[in-house]
């Protein structure tokens, strides 16, 4: 027990529920379930405190195996409950669990206004590119020529970008992480539950059943840091097995480099600012797509701004202050309203 906040000394296993885990053998989600329940001890919250709500999807089975509370709510609806959820108790840390198609489809349009208000939520949007508990169909991420059921001749669609969705909608912190890196995911999620305001951390995580190997250039050993740029702040960007590649910005677009070559050097390379007050880098990062670009993982973005569920108690206290405590029954029978008499 902390003395100091009086919050008990938990481990990993004090987050691990009594339910058995039904998630396919080798799915991604193991990887994210394992860092979550590292991740938790380390945010200073007692257990009864922390709730975790998910939607519809595979994903969303999250909450049952978490020993908190928690909220296995209607597809597409997870960001709008937690929303409730936050604003009735904002001493509460509230971690938002779905999928590519359960926040991005039907869910989009709660996803992005949750974004623009900035509830202090945490959202881990699991990212498989595929609808996996529904049995394969194309999700709003999937790759152009995708084969899927509802594709069976390839998908025509344009995918969303979640950074850049993210990052249009206002958004006050975004990070990438892939479901191989363990320590990686832990440093996303902490940096998550220490941000004020909504954070979104994506997470690229294989279906091994209707997309297997959808991000197999992002996690083989063999491929990995050729194609991959791991973004730390106040750091120039550079990757590749040897470091030998780097980012520097050609007039307005980012360009692929090699150190060395044309009087290139470190210092020559753009230098990542996730502090940054204006979204214009991250948005940059955020449409960094092999195979032009190296695909960034890290924080893009990280910036304060005002928090909704802050500014909705302010208010009601600020309004309780001049008008006093209100009566529902005053409520009720204000306005226009009329009685009706029995004959």
């Amino acid at each position: 027990m902390s003395a100091e906040n009086n919050i008990p000394e938990y481990s990993k296993k004090d987050f691990v529920s009594d339910q058995e885990v039904r998630w396919c053998p080798g799915c991604g989600d193991y990887a994210i379930l394992a860092a979550i329940q590292n991740v938790m001890p380390q945010i200073g919250k007692k257990k009864e405190d922390i709730v975790f709500v998910s939607g519809i999807g595979c994903s969303s089975r999250f909450p049952y195996y978490m020993n908190t509370f928690g909220m296995h709510t209607i597809h597409g609806r997870a960001a709008a409950i937690s929303s409730g959820v936050k604003c009735a108790n904002p001493d509460l840390s509230v971690w938002v669990m779905t999928g590519d198609g359960d926040s991005l489809a039907i869910g989009g349009n709660h996803y992005i206004h949750t974004l623009r208000r900035n509830l202090d939520l945490n959202i881990v949007l699991f990212n498989n590119e595929i609808y996996g508990l529904t049995k394969g169909q194309y999700s709003p991420t999937s790759q152009p020529g995708a084969m899927t059921k509802t594709s069976p001749y390839g998908s025509i669609e344009r995918p969303f970008s979640a950074a850049s969705l993210s990052i249009g909608a206002q958004g006050t912190f975004f990070a990438r992480t892939v479901y191989t890196d363990l320590k990686h995911m832990q440093a996303c999620f902490k940096a998550a539950a220490e941000h004020k305001g909504t954070a979104v951390v994506e997470v690229l995580q294989n279906c091994v059943i209707f997309n297997d190997g959808c991000f197999q250039q992002f996690v083989s050993p063999a491929e990995r840091e050729d194609n991959l740029i791991r973004i730390e702040h106040g750091k120039p960007m550079i990757f590749g097995k040897n470091n030998e590649f780097g980012i520097v910005l050609d007039g307005i677009r980012p360009k692929v480099v090699k150190i060395g070559e044309d009087g290139i050097t470190e210092k020559d390379l753009l230098v990542h600012d996730s502090k940054a007050k204006e979204s214009t880098l991250a948005f940059f990062l955020s449409q960094m797509t092999r195979p032009e670009f190296p695909l960034p993982i890290g924080i893009f973005r990280d910036v304060d701004s005002a928090v909704y569920d802050e500014e909705l108690i302010k208010q009601m206290n600020q309004v309780t202050e001049q008008k006093g405590v209100g009566s529902m029954d005053a409520l009720l029978s204000s306005g226009d309203t009329w009685t009706i008499e029995a004959e």
